[in-house]
């Protein structure tokens, strides 16, 4: 049975398994111009992977956890933040840590980023640090979610280490990496297909996977310009 990834704008991704687990990653649908109508509302959500705290990630973190009760994974504090707003089913991590979640294999890796949770009344709480994911799925197909970063050489290390197929990059610059970067990003990860994110939903996110190009022939990866709400399959073929 083949896995499948929908991107749905932003740094929004759901990812269903062969096995039939529904997983989000930086579940932020209801506020997000880009995500289809037909996906702001989720009918199965089986885990949250949660990258940091910013609101364009989280927004509907704490909707979906009161609704579908999943495994919630995120850095220590940001998970027990979502605990004390009503998820049942925290797993709190850390950076090089690894877990089982939902039958696939979940790393924690570094981001540089920052990673503040803003509360209802505007204040502001410390979420822990950044991060992204490696997810290694059935079949050994390895997908690497950078969340919100600049490059950093330890990129190599996750190459070395994770190696992985699928690599969900930021483009959109001003608070991520930019085309540039995420170019350089991907000689030290040398993936198989980049998926270009975090780019076009707001006027100052002015990185585009067309930018791109000339990096993906010379390094010999495919790039996925996914559009949002269409899914595809995890396939390198």
């Amino acid at each position: 049975m083949p896995h499948f990834l929908t991107w749905l704008g932003h740094s929004t991704f759901k990812l269903e398994t062969a096995e039939g687990k529904t997983i989000l990653i930086d579940p932020w649908l209801t506020q997000n111009p880009l995500c289809p109508e037909s996906e702001k509302t989720q009918t199965k959500v089986d885990a949250l992977l949660c990258t940091h705290g910013h609101g364009d990630h989280i927004g509907d973190a704490v909707a979906i956890c009161r609704q579908h009760q999943p495994t919630v994974v995120g850095i220590y504090e940001l998970a027990s933040w979502l605990g004390g707003k009503g998820a049942k089913n925290i797993s709190p991590m850390n950076k090089g840590g690894t877990q089982q979640v939902c039958g696939v294999k979940v790393t924690m890796t570094h981001a540089v980023h920052s990673c503040g949770i803003q509360e209802e009344d505007g204040s502001m709480v410390y979420g822990g640090e950044a991060c992204g994911y490696v997810v290694e799925l059935s079949g050994g197909l390895r997908l690497y979610h950078a969340g919100d970063t600049a490059v950093f050489s330890d990129m190599q290390i996750i190459h070395d280490l994770y190696a992985p197929h699928f690599a969900l990059l930021p483009i959109g610059d001003h608070f991520t990496m930019g085309a540039r970067e995420a170019e350089y990003a991907c000689r030290l990860l040398r993936p198989k297909v980049l998926v270009p994110m975090h780019f076009g939903t707001f006027p100052v996110l002015t990185g585009k996977p067309s930018q791109l190009a000339s990096t993906a022939t010379e390094l010999d990866f495919n790039i996925w310009d996914l559009k949002p709400g269409v899914r595809r399959e995890l396939t390198l073929s």
